[in-house]
């Protein structure tokens, strides 16, 4: 692979920090004139190839694929001109600012026989892949309740009036897109799309800052609450007729999980951390590319492109709309 990163920002550094163990011919990142400095430290520090100012000029290298880690709104039309230059595509989560700019994603895709991926690291963890084995052990599940909140420092500008992109629905920010997005990958990653749904939000200045997803399945009822202008003990569960599955951190940073039956007996499962959170998703990604897997890649994209379109209805209901909804 030779790599193309877009942007400068906290998940690309934290990547950073794994990235000399992946298979990478080249790494170039594009950057601007105010991230000139941030850029320069990077490559130094990590011995990056080189930086573009101009997305252009890095289309037309001899990258082939693109990881787009720019602000929600962005991640749609350079995504798609990547697309068009022949360049697989990895967006950060969350991978559109509405379902309809991902279909059209997927859909160009197909057209040029491109692959596309959600850097969504949840269902690459070997923590969240063991999860899925054990389900059977709640017998018939009833309830799942996730709960990611955690108290935004933006909030308190945001009180004061300095709308930054978490909390500006011009740039396809709130609570859903930022943390709910989490949970309900991992939900529906676990029981598929539902039935019904509708969210619940606190909404202030057309934006939610807070927020319950209810989904329904045949059997169960799920709840997803994201929040970023409160906090909780992040504490997920999964109940079932037999017992219970808890787990103690956030989904997208899942080391362990302890299943407790209903006579009280408990059994832990633990993973090892000798691997960064962002290793695992990108080896696979690397992996899928490298092998042009289409048929692992068009079930992701698939799982995606759900979670987009409940994340999209449910902020209809709560009346929170995007800039990108109207283009």
């Amino acid at each position: 692979m030779k790599l193309g990163i877009l942007g400068t920002g906290m998940i690309v550094k934290d990547l950073m920090t794994t990235y000399s163990k992946f298979d990478i011919k080249k790494t170039y990142l594009l950057a601007t004139t105010q991230t000139q400095q941030e850029a320069e430290e990077l490559c130094q520090k990590f011995h990056l190839d080189q930086i573009f100012y101009d997305y252009d000029q890095l289309l037309d290298s001899d990258i082939d694929t693109v990881y787009i880690a720019l602000p929600n709104h962005l991640h749609y039309g350079f995504a798609k001109k990547a697309i068009l230059k022949g360049k697989h595509v990895i967006i950060e989560k969350p991978i559109c600012a509405n379902a309809h700019e991902l279909q059209d994603l997927i859909a160009l895709s197909h057209e040029h026989h491109i692959i596309i991926l959600e850097a969504m690291n949840i269902h690459y963890l070997p923590a969240y892949q063991s999860l899925k084995t054990h389900l059977s052990k709640l017998g018939q599940i009833k309830i799942l309740n996730f709960n990611y909140s955690q108290y935004s420092s933006r909030y308190d500008a945001f009180k004061e009036g300095r709308i930054l992109p978490a909390f500006d629905y011009h740039k396809a920010g709130g609570a859903l897109m930022d943390l709910n997005v989490y949970n309900l990958h991992a939900i529906i990653g676990l029981m598929g799309q539902p039935e019904n749904q509708h969210y619940f939000a606190n909404i202030e200045k057309g934006i939610d800052t807070s927020g319950i997803m209810v989904l329904e399945y045949p059997h169960l009822k799920a709840i997803s609450i994201g929040a970023k202008d409160c906090k909780a003990p992040i504490t997920s569960t999964l109940q079932g007729d037999q017992g219970v599955i808890v787990i103690d951190k956030p989904m997208n940073q899942m080391t362990e999980y302890t299943f407790i039956d209903n006579k009280g007996h408990q059994t832990k499962y633990e993973f090892p951390q000798d691997q960064h959170r962002l290793y695992y998703e990108f080896e696979e990604f690397i992996r899928i590319i490298n092998e042009k897997d289409f048929e692992k890649a068009q079930a992701m994209i698939g799982l995606s492109l759900q979670v987009a379109q409940v994340m999209e209805k449910g902020r209809q209901q709560e009346g929170v709309i995007f800039d990108n909804d109207q283009q």
